[in-house]
């Protein structure tokens, strides 16, 4: 279990980079318009996000089962935040998500601006979690 920790830190974080730098690049290489609002690197980018919030929420509600009342403060606090926010993340990056793909198309109680709003706060979230979490399963392993 300790090498299966091990290996899913070293990929959240490796995730979380590539979440930040795309980010951070993105407008750099993309020029946005009404067809296009983001580029095609989001598509295989969205997979990797999706299966490093499933990590985190599991790993998370790991984490915070296992801080019980011999727990720190310190601890006790780290774990419910890393768990309620990657809670918080899934619920909104699967309803985003679903909304711009063909599932959710018929959807239209918000417009492309708010879906691009959310996106941006995602983009700057998920990295975060991610990193928090990876560090701790690789100093905890």
């Amino acid at each position: 279990m300790e090498t299966l920790k091990r290996i899913i830190g070293v990929v959240l974080i490796v995730i979380a980079a590539i979440i930040a730098i795309q980010t951070v690049l993105e407008p750099i290489y993309h020029t946005s318009t009404e067809d296009s609002p983001y580029s095609s690197t989001w598509d295989y980018i969205n997979w990797l996000s999706a299966i490093s919030v499933i990590l985190g929420v599991i790993f998370g509600y790991i984490r915070m089962s296992r801080a019980g009342a011999d727990a720190s403060v310190q601890e006790f606090i780290a774990a419910n935040t890393q768990f309620y926010g990657f809670l918080f993340v899934a619920i909104i990056f699967f309803w985003n998500w679903f909304g711009i793909s063909g599932i959710g198309a018929d959807f239209t109680a918000v417009g492309h601006h708010t879906r691009s709003l959310i996106w941006i706060i995602l983009d700057a979230t998920i990295p975060l979690l991610n990193g928090a979490m990876g560090v701790h399963l690789l100093r905890s392993s």
